[in-house]
């Protein structure tokens, strides 16, 4: 039985990675989804609440994973998700995958920046998450719809 971790940095599940993610899994796999709530920094080295996820950040996050679980389950799949907040989305997503034993994580992507400047965008995450991950992992670049 096939164990694929769709994942998510924040953005919606597109359909293309939801595809691509049961395509993966084929008739007898299963799909674990996660995607982050952002928690912002640090004030003086120090989590404060307002640096956290909101409660609409929260909903919505909530929201997407409900979204996907639906999709999956309507295409046959069975599907469970979390919705977990982090700094740091690629050793949060890759400690997940390790936990549930997952074969490949799938992701939605941007298409790849600059180098020197990939490091300072959010939307690059998937990248770093490819860069850590000890386990084969699928960039599905395209639109979030």
């Amino acid at each position: 039985m096939t164990n694929i971790l769709l994942a998510s940095e924040g953005r919606p599940f597109s359909k293309a990675a939801i595809a691509q993610a049961s395509a993966m899994a084929g008739k007898s796999g299963k799909i674990n989804l996660i995607s982050i709530a952002r928690i912002w920094g640090v004030a003086l080295g120090f989590p404060n609440p307002w640096l956290l996820p909101s409660k609409q950040e929260w909903a919505q996050q909530r929201s997407q994973v409900a979204d996907a679980i639906a999709e999956l389950k309507r295409l046959g799949f069975e599907a469970t998700g979390v919705v977990a907040a982090t700094r740091n989305p690629s050793k949060r997503i890759n400690a997940q995958a390790a936990r549930l034993n997952c074969d490949t994580i799938v992701m939605g992507s941007d298409p790849p920046r600059h180098w020197l400047l990939a490091d300072f965008y959010w939307s690059q995450e998937p990248y770093r998450v490819k860069k850590r991950a000890k386990l084969p992992v699928e960039l599905v670049i395209g639109s979030e719809e």
